[in-house]
């Protein structure tokens, strides 16, 4: 019976019915829409056999606490001596040209160690997977089974079959499960140390390594074990290992690392959103109180009790909160897609993201939360009933005791929510317009990105790759509409290398190299600085002279000639480095400063080396155009594929790769953007239900003011003043709240503080014009009371 009278209540009275339902919507709509996402990259486990024991082993560098790979020395001890792993591997990701039944394409490959599938207990879809013998034999692959599919027609037929990489012939050893697509979306795993000879120096660090944890040994013991043999290895190798020692982490705590605080940011923002949601539904119920404090009045004076009124009233809520919900769910679909849609390509799972029976029990628990948040403070205050009071004909219009006070408490509330939001966002907005204003170092700006792989492998056999490069080169710069061309390693925006370097000298056996100077080791062509803009501040550029038999050169930046010679001119100087060859390298120029590691990173020293003295078959090639470079793709493609149908290539621009470094920092700023603004909307809305509910009160009392002589302006003011009481309450605890939670958004910022004064000005200034808006109206209507009729009605 309570239920059939709820809907029918609902039905009598469709517009509140539908303000309340689109309001819940969208405060229930995100909340379960981050909930999917969140459930899906977070809080699901993988879907690997005892996920929960799988675990990574990083290099834990001591003095940053950073986590880093492994080095292939590193890796056999920790393998060799651990005892409390059932199986440890270790891989190393590439991207390279795969030539199969349908040509050469580009393939996200990886080279694994033996004990690889076991650390994932993994089984075959056909075939066997990677063993020890293989290391022995050359040219044996495991193949995915998307790739089985695609290629091949199935996994049992992809068995024997050969594909072509790194200029070998390669033999499917065997098919990896369905869905086992690790480290990161893999398709083509190879035994490590066949193709790529695995180098004996610790201070290389190639290799990520995985294991997983023996039957009763936890991640503590693990843990201990760990870093007691990195103590040992600091002590057997002081030249390598003295500042490093080992971490273990759970893999996927390891996976998620990078987004686990953005993907909170945002439960927590629309968890605000919700309560600002039912707080404006509570608000909607107690004046729909108001007009029904006589019907309960008669529902007391014929023997109801308080407790059966307020059940009465919590089914009516309940029964909102369920179609709500219904609607919600609605709504997060869509939304869970466009979630998707907007994320980081490099979300881990985010595909999984989506309506399933956990995402529904979610959005269930919220309903009956809502329903007690927005419903059991109206039904209280609604079973209050005075009889004498609310039976008198103006009963429906003198209310319910204490309802103002609760309301107004209610829109303080929204505010001050919204405040945090805002602020939130508003920091966000700063600092990502600051990375985007960011000085890089070199202009982005129509510049075409190739990536283009030659088959080979080795440096005897990378040799054979510079003619192509060359001769591309070379025809690329003088196509109609290019105004120079070059070569490189890795585009600004990410970092190919690393390491050590020496000046003037060649390092000591002994020496301690982790504590010797540190630069980002990038290898161009001649022209890639003027493809890029950066400027030559000293010397020369590489040239066609810099060859394999002629004396080695480097170009180095302004921050390397600062940090190793002081006042001095590093021009003629020798430096050396790990790199891939030892010998020494005279510096021939300097060049200015970018951001290599993206527009977040500051500009680190960074050692420049000629591409024909240290060759690699895969490069990135890049034209700078006088028009639009997209234009250009067609051309440089068919350009390859006349040199030879074995180069597969992927096209780009300069300036999309760097929208790919801010893709993290435009999310969150776009979602939380987005919420703070639905949650502006709903306080405002807030203020303008109290203030009209509180105008129609006051009719008589206004109406008097005006018969004694107040004028419009006067009535304006009362009614204004209001309003800005309650925002300025408002404002002052969500201003509070928001620095307090600002220090959570303190990792996600760049060159702006969480307490940044601009930002909160401006979230006060702009709260104080919503709030004018808001409460402007009825301010007019109060304005416009005619004191004859409004003392009348009294």
């Amino acid at each position: 019976m309570d239920l059939r009278y709820a809907l029918r209540s609902l039905v009598k009275d469709p517009g509140f019915a539908f303000l309340a339902v689109l309001v819940m919507a969208l405060g229930m709509g995100a909340n379960t829409a981050v909930f999917s996402v969140v459930d899906a990259v977070l809080l699901k486990p993988l879907a690997y056999r005892d996920a929960d024991r799988i675990v990574t082993l990083s290099t834990l560098w001591k003095k940053t606490g950073h986590l880093g790979a492994a080095s292939a020395p590193d890796f056999h001890d920790w393998h060799d001596q651990s005892g409390v792993f059932a199986a440890m591997g270790c891989y190393e990701l590439a991207e390279t040209a795969v030539g199969g039944p349908s040509g050469a394409e580009y393939i996200r490959v990886a080279e694994a160690s033996p004990e690889f599938f076991a650390v994932f207990q993994a089984q075959p879809a056909a075939g066997r997977l990677l063993a020890e013998e293989d290391r022995q034999a050359d040219g044996r692959v495991v193949v995915g089974y998307q790739y089985a599919q695609s290629y091949f027609g199935g996994a049992a037929e992809a068995v024997g079959r050969q594909i072509g990489m790194f200029e070998k012939s390669f033999t499917v050893v065997g098919v990896a499960p369905p869905g086992f697509d690790f480290p990161n979306q893999s398709q083509i795993w190879f035994p490590a140390n066949t193709v790529f000879q695995e180098t004996t120096s610790r201070s290389a660090h190639n290799y990520r390594v995985m294991a997983r944890l023996k039957p009763g040994v936890t991640l503590q013991q693990a843990q201990a074990r760990m870093t007691a043999i990195g103590t040992r290895l600091a002590q057997q190798y002081p030249a390598s290992n003295s500042t490093k020692n080992v971490a273990v982490t759970r893999l996927q705590d390891r996976l998620v690392a990078n987004v686990r605080l953005t993907l909170y940011l945002l439960l927590g923002a629309v968890a605000l959103v919700l309560l600002i949601a039912c707080a404006n539904v509570a608000n909607l119920l107690l004046a729909k109180a108001t007009a029904r404090s006589r019907e309960m009045a008669i529902r007391a004076a014929v023997g109801a009790s308080r407790g059966r009124i307020l059940r009465q009233l919590i089914t009516e809520s309940l029964v909102l909160a369920t179609i709500s919900a219904g609607a919600g769910v609605l709504l997060a679909m869509w939304a869970s897609r466009a979630l998707v849609a907007l994320a980081p390509a490099d979300v881990p799972r985010l595909a999984e993201a989506g309506i399933d029976a956990r995402v529904l029990a979610f959005a269930l628990a919220v309903s009956v939360l809502s329903t007690l948040l927005f419903g059991l403070a109206p039904a209280f205050q609604s079973s209050r009933v005075d009889l004498n009071r609310a039976l008198k004909r103006g009963g429906g219009r003198a209310g319910v005791g204490g309802a103002q006070g609760l309301r107004s408490a209610l829109v303080i509330a929204e505010i001050a929510f919204s405040v945090v939001l805002l602020a939130g966002a508003g920091l966000l907005m700063r600092s990502f317009a600051a990375l985007q204003n960011v000085a890089l170092g070199f202009h982005p700006e129509r510049v075409l990105v190739m990536q283009t792989s030659v088959p080979a492998s080795g440096r005897a056999v990378a040799q054979q790759a510079i003619p192509f490069y060359q001769g591309l080169l070379a025809e690329a710069a003088v196509l109609p509409g290019v105004t120079s061309a070059g070569a490189t390693l890795m585009p600004p925006g990410d970092t190919a290398s690393n390491g050590s370097y020496f000046i003037d000298r060649h390092p000591g056996k002994d020496e301690v190299l982790a504590n010797s100077p540190q630069a980002v080791f990038s290898v161009v062509s001649p022209g890639l600085f003027a493809t890029l803009g950066i400027p030559l501040k000293a010397g020369r550029d590489f040239n066609a002279a810099d060859t394999d038999d002629a004396p080695f050169a480097a170009i180095v930046n302004q921050s390397l000639a600062r940090q190793s010679f002081p006042g001095q001119n590093p021009i003629g100087h020798t430096i050396y480095c790990g790199f891939d060859s030892d010998k020494p390298m005279r510096i021939v120029g300097v060049v200015g400063d970018i951001r290599q590691s993206g527009p977040a990173a500051a500009p680190e020293p960074e050692l420049y080396m000629a591409y024909q003295q240290h060759p690699r078959p895969d490069q990135y090639v890049l034209v700078k155009t006088a028009g639009d470079p997209a234009a250009l793709s067609e051309t440089l493609g068919r350009m390859v594929r006349s040199r030879s149908a074995d180069i597969s290539v992927k096209f780009s621009t300069m300036q999309l790769r760097l929208e790919e470094n801010v893709a993290a920092p435009r999310f969150r700023m776009l979602l939380l953007g987005i919420l703070a603004a639905l949650a502006l909307c709903l306080a405002m809305a807030g203020v303008y239900g109290v203030m009209a509910y509180a105008v129609g009160r006051r009719s008589a009392e206004i109406g008097l003011r005006m018969a004694l002589g107040a004028t419009r302006g006067n009535v304006l003011g009362l009614v204004l003043r209001q309003a800005f009481a309650l925002v300025a309450a408002g404002l002052i605890l969500g201003l509070a709240g928001a620095v307090a939670a600002a220090r959570f958004l303190s990792s996600m910022l760049f060159e702006v503080k969480p307490a940044d004064p601009l930002t909160y000005a401006a979230v006060a200034a702009a709260l104080a014009v919503a709030a004018l808006a808001a409460g402007y109206f009825p301010a007019c209507r109060a304005a416009r009371v005619d004191p004859l009729a409004a003392l009348r009605q009294e």
